[in-house]
């Protein structure tokens, strides 16, 4: 089963599923996208030890039945630079966008000649 469809029974309150499949984390993050369910979702974040069954349980019995729904967020897509910097660096992504930020024209252009011919 995927955590949409233990959202989706969270959000209608229908069915009861088994919990062999349960993400505790996806289905956070899920509830965690709405107004009303932010607290719940938060609330069981402190508690990440709980049986799956026992979490699951929770939020069937705690979330009002309504239609939900938010498009996820996702990853911005990384500008080749940042890429190159990443790999040149060994840096994360959040240290290489601060990197592009202070590295200059010449300096981005003397990486992407050395790096290209190196991942050619």
């Amino acid at each position: 089963m995927s955590p949409f469809d233990y959202l989706n029974s969270i959000n209608t309150g229908k069915g009861n599923l088994d919990t062999s499949d349960y993400v505790p984390f996806m289905v956070n993050r899920g509830l965690s996208y709405h107004q009303d369910t932010t607290l719940l979702a938060n609330e069981m974040n402190r508690y990440p030890d709980i049986d799956h069954k026992l979490q699951y349980d929770f939020f069937k019995n705690s979330v009002r039945p309504r239609k939900r729904y938010a498009k996820w967020q996702k990853a911005e897509k990384l500008h080749k630079d940042i890429d190159i910097i990443k790999t040149a660096y060994n840096y994360s992504r959040e240290k290489a966008e601060a990197a592009y930020n202070i590295l200059t024209k010449e300096q981005l252009k003397e990486l992407r000649k050395i790096w290209s011919i190196k991942s050619s």
